[in-house]
């Protein structure tokens, strides 16, 4: 790198993060974020020698999407990056991000914006949620699951259900990994009493439940019906964020046929203050816990 630019913290080394390479394009999108506000470069700026938008850079920064070696290529030399070590780890780490993820196999169900959520729950350190109606995908049984997918597609043919069943419960083997992220779930009440599946798959539900609250990694609360009206009344919807100082926090809605994510700080402390709020209404995890096994000898 030139001597005019400031020195930059070394590049992660990837083989101290999960090997998905949605976390790989975080950290690498996060260094070249870096190299260019360095460098003095707009995004704008950036963009046009790589013949981008603004918008495409902010992807790329993001981890959002993939990279062509070209590409990186071109920036490197833009930022003014002429150390061939630091051009090598640097271009190393775009190939390794290329590889598919673990995803990629259920492509012919999986929409793309749901992809992208994959990736980013992949990278996560920290997972809060709310949820009105559904239990957090994290915690769901198969026969829970199945019954909740049946829901959204009924004309799939039993084959379809059971590779987006499949898909639903590989996601969880994320909570058993060396470094698992920390997650915190508030629920309406009418996620506990709806009994999708009948009352047995529901009872084995949150049975579930009650042994992921024991999870030292898990913090799980309800919002009881007796606290009357409560701050998610709008809906569901998650906020991640990330060990990488660089990345922002990212707040998930999911709609019916899309989904939405927010970077912007303004709405992301909006939904962390919504989410506190309920926090602070519902009960306490030791009551939780104690309310869900209520919930299911009721079931």
């Amino acid at each position: 790198m030139d001597a005019g630019l400031p020195s930059l913290p070394p590049l992660p080394d990837p083989d101290d993060v999960p090997a998905e390479a949605t976390v790989l394009r975080m950290l690498l999108g996060a260094q070249l974020r870096r190299l260019r506000e360095s460098a003095g470069i707009s995004a704008e700026q950036a963009a046009y020698p790589i013949r981008a938008s603004r918008s495409k850079i902010s992807r790329m920064e993001t981890g959002r999407v993939g990279f062509k070696l070209r590409d990186v290529e071109d920036l490197l030399t833009l930022y003014g990056v002429t150390d061939g070590q630091q051009r090598t780890e640097i271009l190393a780490l775009a190939r390794r991000s290329s590889a598919p993820d673990w995803w990629a196999r259920y492509g012919d169900i999986l929409p793309g914006w749901f992809e992208t959520y994959l990736g980013l729950e992949s990278a996560a350190t920290t997972i809060r949620s709310f949820e009105v109606q559904f239990v957090p995908g994290l915690f769901q049984t198969e026969d829970y699951a199945r019954a909740v997918t049946q829901l959204g597609h009924h004309s799939a043919s039993p084959a379809e259900i059971d590779r987006r069943v499949a898909l639903r419960i590989k996601r969880q083997e994320l909570l058993s990994r060396p470094s698992p992220p920390r997650v915190w779930a508030v629920m309406d009440e009418a996620v506990l009493r709806r009994p999708y599946g009948g009352p047995e798959v529901m009872r084995e539900q949150l049975r579930r439940l009650a042994q992921a609250a024991a999870r030292p990694q898990v913090t799980l609360q309800v919002v009881p019906f007796a606290r009357g009206g409560h701050a998610g009344a709008s809906g569901a919807f998650s906020i991640l964020r990330f060990a990488e100082r660089d990345l922002p926090d990212v707040v998930y809605i999911e709609q019916l046929t899309s989904a939405l994510y927010l970077d912007q700080r303004p709405d992301v402390e909006h939904y962390l203050e919504v989410v506190d709020q309920l926090s602070g209404q519902a009960l306490t995890p030791a009551d939780t816990a104690a309310f869900i096994e209520q919930a299911a000898r009721e079931t």
